[in-house]
């Protein structure tokens, strides 16, 4: 036997067998760097983007679609409005003129805005501010339903419009009516899950503050006498920019009521 060449061979051998479980030893501790990974809370990942937000709900996880139809404005009801030349369209618009002009002592106080919906516009306790649009001196409202807000809807809105004494000199108004949960009630993604969509999708981005996150109901097929309202998270980004997440599918809703993969 020559000595020489089986310790080369054996040299060899063990050499093989030290770099193959070297690379057993890399792919195990790679495989388990993954796994810690993978196992990253959406809070832990979220703190490590510096990406704040505020209290969110935790006690809501069951809801139900609600159903309504598009209030028809009646000349009886209209009546009773003072100060206002009415006019409708199709009957389920109204459009007021105010004969003397109505002053507000702030365009986003809720108290002097609240007294104006309730002396001025029918059913006005049913709305609830949503902006002020400077540019067009425009106050938006929008209708609720069980003090959730029923967000974007051309059925359900009030338009205060302004003159530059930010008085109100005339508005539109749509409202749904004969509104009721359907019986049956379903889990809904927690709110954690509607911001954690937002920041899987790049909508959030390193230092963001989510600001609001809110349940309310949004109409996925609206401009129809009948609607169906779908339970949605509404999730503010650094105060100003609003995102709709569908509450049972965990789907963005874009400015056209459509779900966004």
């Amino acid at each position: 036997m020559d000595w020489s060449k089986t310790k080369t061979i054996f040299i060899i051998t063990f050499l093989i067998l030290d770099l193959f479980l070297g690379y057993q030893f890399m792919q195990k501790r790679n495989s388990s760097q993954l796994d810690v990974i993978l196992e990253t809370t959406i809070e832990e990942q979220l703190e490590a983007n510096g990406i704040t937000y505020v209290e969110i709900p935790k006690e809501v996880t069951k809801a139900s679609y609600v159903s309504g139809r598009s209030k028809i404005f009646t000349r009886q009801e209209t009546e009773k409005l003072t100060n206002q030349k009415i006019t409708t369209r199709n009957q389920s618009v109204l459009q007021a003129t105010f004969v003397h002009p109505v002053a507000l002592a702030d365009v986003k106080d809720p108290y002097s805005l609240n007294e104006f919906l309730q002396k001025n516009i029918l059913s006005g306790k049913e709305y609830a501010f949503w902006a002020f649009d400077e540019k067009s001196q425009t106050i938006i409202f929008f209708q609720k339903y069980g003090n959730k807000m029923i967000y974007k809807n051309v059925s359900s809105m009030l338009l205060l419009h302004l003159n530059d004494k930010k008085e109100v000199v005339s508005y539109e108004q749509t409202m749904l009516e004969d509104l009721e949960k359907y019986e049956k009630k379903q889990d809904i993604i927690p709110a954690i899950k509607a911001i954690e969509t937002l920041y899987k999708k790049d909508y959030l981005k390193p230092g963001d503050r989510v600001t609001t996150v809110e349940l309310g109901y949004y109409a996925l097929v609206q401009f129809t006498a009948s609607q169906v309202l779908t339970p949605t998270w509404h999730v503010v980004v650094n105060g100003k920019k609003d995102y709709f997440i569908h509450a049972f599918e965990g789907q963005i809703i874009n400015d056209e009521g459509s779900v966004l993969e």
